[in-house]
This record gives C-alpha cells, structure tokens and sequence, in this order.
C-alpha cells in the first residue's frame, strides 16, 4: 500500500463499511471500518483500516459498566460471607457461655 511508503492525506474519515463493502474489500475484515485516503506522490486513492472513536469508546463503557457490576456483585458476596461467619462466631461464643 502506497500509505506505508508516502505521504499520505484523509479523503474520507473513518466509517463503519457497508455490507458491500464488507465483501469487496479487504480492509474492512480487520475492524469493519476504513478510511478514504490519496497517497501524495503516486496520487492513487486508497483504503485503510481503520478503529472508530465512537467504537472504542462504546467497548470502553460497556466494559467499565460489566466490571462495575462484576465488582458489586462480589461486594454483595463478601458482605453476606462477613455476616454468616459473625453469626457462627456468635453462635460459638453462645454455646461457650452457656456450658459454663
């Protein structure tokens, strides 16, 4: 790809790759969206991968969101955990004092 070797300028900004495009080409399998470019001195336009900002923001929240629930969850866990011992060691403690 002449990108790799020249100067290169964005014709067209990142965007998701239709279906055709999917199909036709190569560089939308990568991530599903390309860019538009014109390489300076061959003057060929061309395609590259590219990754969406809106994209990776999106992933970036929905795993924020997936550990922020994953971390209550084990919160809630812990909690309950803390309570059964206390009540065992209570109970215990209960049945020490009553055989005296």
């Amino acid at each position: 790809p002449c990108w790799r070797v020249e100067d290169f300028v964005v014709a067209q900004e990142c965007t998701r790759c239709s279906s055709f495009q999917a199909k036709t080409i190569a560089e939308c399998s990568p991530t599903g969206f390309i860019e538009k470019i014109s390489c300076a001195t061959s003057k060929r336009d061309e395609f590259k991968s590219c990754r969406s900002a809106v994209m990776e923001a999106h992933v970036f929240w929905r795993f924020v969101g997936t550990m922020m629930c994953v971390a209550t969850i084990f919160a809630v866990l812990v909690v309950c955990r803390q309570r059964v011992l206390d009540r065992k060691a209570l109970e215990k403690v209960r049945k020490q004092i009553e055989s005296i």
